[in-house]
């Protein structure tokens, strides 16, 4: 009786990398977590006195905008500088 005898397939394992390495900083993550701060003190600002106090209806709201307008946007939009090689001089 013959013997069945299982191919292997050979499979080349490709090295894959993430896109995203090349655009997430150490800058976009201190900005990301610094978002997340002022949401937890935004939070806790609001929840602090009662509903119609100051810390509850202006400075909770503003600092949330900060966080959720300005910080979290710049976060994900700010790139890392390209490092060139080339002097002024030899720019054409």
């Amino acid at each position: 009786m013959a013997q069945k005898t299982k191919k292997k397939s050979v499979i080349a394992k490709k090295n894959l990398v993430s896109p995203f390495n090349i655009y997430w900083d150490k800058k976009n993550y201190l900005f990301l977590f610094l978002g997340f701060g002022l949401l937890i003190v935004g939070y806790y600002v609001m929840s602090i006195g009662s509903w119609d106090s100051t810390e509850s209806l202006i400075f909770s709201p503003i600092i949330l905008v900060i966080a959720y307008i300005l910080i979290f946007p710049l976060s994900i939009f700010s790139k890392k500088k390209e490092i060139t090689d080339k002097k002024p001089e030899e720019k054409i």
